[in-house]
């Protein structure tokens, strides 16, 4: 159920509420993607040792990944943008896909 704008008066200021669909997902040349995922891959590769996505960085990934109970379309489709433009160190990338291959196989 999608989640509507709600006031929340604080004395007699008004702050808006976003809708969930406003914050969950981050939307690039027209394609609805995890914002989550992109702001781990971006946090963790941002002016940081090698540039790549590590094996602790990847876990964080998993865990966004997995958080829902089920690998969405969305969240395919992130990985596949994530893997197209950020690099993953062969320990990290081998870790990532053997877990992703178990989450989804469940």
């Amino acid at each position: 159920m999608r989640l509507l704008s709600l006031r929340v008066q604080i004395g007699a200021d008004a702050a808006i509420v976003p809708r969930m669909s406003e914050t969950y997902y981050k939307v690039i040349d027209g394609k609805r993607y995890d914002k989550q995922m992109l702001e781990i891959a971006e946090a963790t590769t941002a002016g940081k040792g090698d540039g790549r996505i590590s094996l602790a960085d990847a876990n964080r990934l998993i865990a966004a990944v997995t958080d829902g109970g089920k690998y969405t379309d969305t969240e395919k489709d992130t990985m596949e943008y994530i893997r197209a433009n950020y690099k993953f160190t062969d320990e990290a990338d081998s870790w990532f896909r053997s877990e992703i291959a178990k989450f989804a196989a469940r």
